[in-house]
């Protein structure tokens, strides 16, 4: 009995210090694997946020512009001239959605690689044309690509790297 009581204690021990672990490293159960789709894009919310048909909102994996909607906030330079950006090359446009390992982000947004119809990868395009930075806070598929994509933006003084 109290061999079994033991044993019980430390399976609990366990259990919460690897629930704790989980929590603290800001790790979230797997999400489910999403496989490439086609939608319509139907509104660009901002540079890196566009609405799909369904009101489904997609945020760009790897790629950050300057804040231009945020109600807190005010608009950030050179964050309307990303919006219209993204607007120009995404908005009415039928896109394919390929998906990383996270599928959604802490506010509920689908998180995405966004092709348009002539297959050029929407988030890497913004950046290339320097109308947002490689966001690396969090890994992902193409984080090499796109800091090299940044560099060359820099490099030519495009965009918001403009003199």
């Amino acid at each position: 009995m109290r061999r079994r009581k033991s044993l019980l204690s430390t399976l609990v021990a366990a259990v919460l210090v690897l629930g704790f672990a989980y929590l603290w490293r800001g790790l979230r159960p797997p999400q489910a694997e999403r496989v490439p789709e086609e939608r319509l894009c139907v509104r660009v919310i901002d540079g890196d946020t566009i609405e799909l048909d369904g009101g489904e909102r997609v945020r760009l994996i790897g790629v950050d512009t300057p804040e231009s909607v945020d109600p807190r906030r005010p608009v950030e330079y050179f964050g309307k001239e990303a919006g219209a950006f993204t607007r120009r090359l995404a908005e009415g446009k039928t896109v394919r959605l390929e998906f990383d390992r996270e599928t959604v982000d802490i506010y509920g947004r689908t998180l995405a690689y966004v092709y348009l119809p002539d297959r050029t990868l929407l988030n890497g395009e913004i950046i290339r044309q320097g109308y947002g930075h490689a966001y690396t806070r969090f890994p992902f598929r193409y984080e090499r690509e796109f800091v090299g994509l940044e560099l060359e933006a820099r490099a030519a003084g495009r965009g918001l790297w403009a003199r």
